[in-house]
């Protein structure tokens, strides 16, 4: 198990060589510190603490200041555990980066999912609605909430409330790219959480060993070529009709009169 954090910046598409579109989610992903190693003697259990994202020292109170300068890390603003890796592969302080992850590798990944408000039963738990003729009185309820015998509602009941906005993973995403140099990890498919929303991604408990094959993209050539020629183009100085010569001779002229 291996694990790190990120952040979520949007959705877009890539393209690999054979002209296929791959929707992907861009995740950044500054390099993660190792804030602390819990053991199973100490703690009772084995997990690793990440901390990711700088922020000024005013953003965090004395605990958590203290906590962060043992690990000899600047003040972080999110703090996360991976449990199921082996911490003798980590020490205090270490910096966790993309690089842990090759591209094809199945991952899961953890988010607060988007708030959807107050909802009702049909759209919170995908119930279905009654008859809609006018003799039915009964459209859109909650259904049956409970029989004469308990005189109350039964725990567990499904109704309205609050939808969305809980802990929510999605398994098995393919990492289509990693970008050491920009910090962003490619992945294929959507991932919980709106924008700039923290998430965790963890290799795949279901696939933890499968690697895809993959193809490559031809997202960052084109960039590198369109870059080269823009230089090209910067590097030519621009042709003109009037030499040297003359455009001095005119500036002169105009100080002279500018004297007068």
């Amino acid at each position: 198990m291996k694990g790190i954090l990120g952040k979520k910046i949007g959705m877009t598409q890539v393209f690999t060589k054979s002209g296929k579109l791959v929707p992907v989610t861009v995740i950044e992903v500054e390099p993660n510190v190792v804030t602390q190693i819990k053991t199973l003697e100490k703690d009772g259990y084995e997990a690793i603490q990440l901390g990711s994202f700088t922020v000024k020292e005013k953003s965090l109170n004395k605990p958590e200041l203290g906590h962060l300068k043992k690990s000899g890390s600047e003040p972080k603003r999110f703090l996360r555990e991976i449990r199921g890796v082996n911490i003798n592969d980590y020490t205090l302080g270490q910096k966790v980066d993309a690089s842990i992850f090759k591209e094809g590798e199945m991952v899961d990944v953890s988010g607060i999912s988007k708030g959807k408000g107050f909802q009702g039963v049909i759209k919170r738990y995908n119930q279905t609605r009654g008859p809609m003729g006018h003799g039915s009185q009964y459209h859109r309820g909650v259904g049956s909430m409970g029989t004469l015998l308990p005189m109350h509602v039964l725990k567990g009941k499904k109704l309205p409330g609050h939808m969305g906005h809980e802990l929510t993973t999605v398994e098995n995403l393919e990492v289509v790219k990693i970008d050491l140099e920009n910090n962003l990890i490619l992945i294929k498919g959507n991932v919980p959480g709106p924008k700039k929303s923290l998430v965790v991604i963890k290799s795949a408990i279901k696939n933890p060993d499968k690697v895809n094959e993959r193809e490559e993209l031809m997202f960052y050539e084109v960039e590198e070529e369109v870059n080269e020629t823009e230089e090209a183009v910067a590097e030519t100085p621009e042709e003109t009709d009037t030499p040297a010569t003359e455009t001095e001779e005119k500036t002169e002229e105009k100080e002279e009169v500018e004297q007068e």
